[in-house]
């Protein structure tokens, strides 16, 4: 699937193919979501080539934290090293 290069203008609506509109300067973004199909036929495929069945994907996924945790677990390594 090709993605659509066409971008919208955020504040005066007008398409072009930049992400800043010639027209007034502001940015623009993508005009249209990328499409999606449900019974996409390439899936299977694609899961396969990802390795999305195997164990350890799933434990190498990313874990979510609240907003301060991770600043200050880096702070506080950072102030011990420097120590």
């Amino acid at each position: 699937m090709a993605r659509s290069r066409t971008q919208k203008c955020t504040a005066c609506g007008a398409y072009g193919l930049t992400t800043t509109c010639k027209q007034c300067g502001s940015p623009a973004q993508a005009a249209a979501p990328l499409k999606f199909s449900p019974e996409d036929p390439q899936a299977v495929r694609r899961r396969q080539f990802q390795k999305v069945t195997d164990p350890e994907w799933t434990a190498n996924l990313p874990t979510p934290t609240s907003k301060g945790e991770g600043k200050a677990e880096q702070e506080g390594e950072k102030s011990e090293e420097e120590e």
